[in-house]
């Protein structure tokens, strides 16, 4: 019989995805408030790998990743998707005074985590390679760390495959690693 082994604690990356770079400060602060601080985050890259949030956001997206601060505990996944659907959600109709719809997001939030091996994002979406956590959250292996770098995985999104950002997320990796030896 194995013995049980806990994770150790995770680091939390969150993507946004929008048309509007205005909200990436908007919603960092709010992130901010949410979680920690901000110690790590990539350049805007452009979003034109599918059309799939055309309707919802618009044309001419643009992503940003960014790294937080504070270590995670990774079964804490799918309360931080809760909270990020619900700034989706609910940020926007309360504190942006701008003529927008209220309708529809202005703005994507995908939470996810890097250990020392693995990229996990977290999705409400049910797919052949995801995982059901719980609270109607899964959880897919987006890169695997194999031979000193992020590898993308057969399903990976073509965002996360880009140069730039297994870079940046290369960057995280190593800076989680400084942070989890001062952990113990």
């Amino acid at each position: 019989m194995g013995k049980i082994h806990f994770p150790k604690p995770a680091k939390l990356i969150i993507s946004m995805i929008s048309s509007d770079v205005y909200l990436f400060n908007f919603f960092k602060e709010a992130l901010i408030k949410s979680f920690s601080k901000i110690d790590l985050e990539s350049n805007i890259q452009p979003f034109n790998f599918t059309n799939y949030y055309e309707k919802e956001f618009g044309k001419d997206l643009k992503q940003k990743l960014f790294s937080f601060d504070s270590l995670i505990k990774p079964d804490y996944l799918p309360e931080i998707k809760k909270i990020t659907n619900g700034l989706e959600n609910n940020l926007i109709k309360n504190n942006i005074k701008e003529d927008i719809s209220l309708h529809k997001r202005k703005i994507n939030l995908d939470p996810g985590y890097i250990s020392l091996n693995k990229f996990i994002l977290a999705s409400t979406k049910n797919g052949p390679s995801r995982i059901y956590l719980n609270n109607g959250i899964y959880a897919e292996i987006t890169l695997r760390f194999i031979n000193k770098s992020f590898v993308p995985c057969e399903y990976t999104y073509s965002n996360y495959k880009t140069l730039e950002y297994i870079n940046f997320l290369n960057t995280v990796r190593q800076r989680y690693k400084l942070q989890l030896r001062s952990v113990r």
